[in-house]
C-alpha cells in the first residue's frame, strides 16, 4: 500500500468532507514543489477522481493519488494526533531524507524538488 491513512485521520476527513457538504467526496493526498526544502505536502477535498489517480480507502475515505506522486510517498502514514493546545495532521514518510521543521516541507533522495519561500 502505497499510503496509509489512520482510523483517527479518517474520522477527522469524514468530519471535514460532511461539514463542506460533501459526504461522498474524497481526500486527495498530493506532493508539489516548494517549500524550504523542495517538496510540500498537499491536502484537499474533491469530488471526481482524475484519470491519472490511484484510489485507496481507509475506515471509510478515499483517497486520492496521483500516479505521478507515488515514489516520493511510498510508505507515508497520515495520522490525526490531539493536545492540549489543538490537533493536526500528521505525516509520516520514509522517503523524506530531509524535512523543514514546519513539518510539511521535505526532499527524498530521489527528489529534491524546488525549494521556495517558507
Amino acid at each position: 500500500m502505497a499510503i496509509e491513512l489512520t482510523e483517527s485521520a479518517a474520522h477527522e476527513v469524514k468530519d471535514m468532507l460532511k461539514q463542506n457538504d460533501m459526504p461522498d467526496g474524497f481526500l486527495r493526498f498530493k506532493v508539489q514543489g516548494g517549500g524550504c526544502t523542495g517538496l510540500t505536502y498537499g491536502m484537499a477535498a474533491e469530488t471526481e477522481k482524475q484519470e491519472r489517480d490511484d484510489e485507496y480507502e481507509f475506515h471509510g475515505v478515499r483517497v486520492l493519488v496521483d500516479k505521478y506522486d507515488l515514489p516520493v510517498i511510498d510508505g507515508t502514514v497520515i495520522d490525526f494526533k490531539q493536545s492540549l493546545m489543538g490537533g493536526g495532521f500528521t505525516i509520516d514518510n520514509p522517503k523524506a531524507s530531509l524535512s523543514c521543521g514546519c513539518g510539511s516541507s521535505f526532499r527524498t533522495k530521489e527528489v529534491a524538488g524546488q525549494p521556495g519561500d517558507c
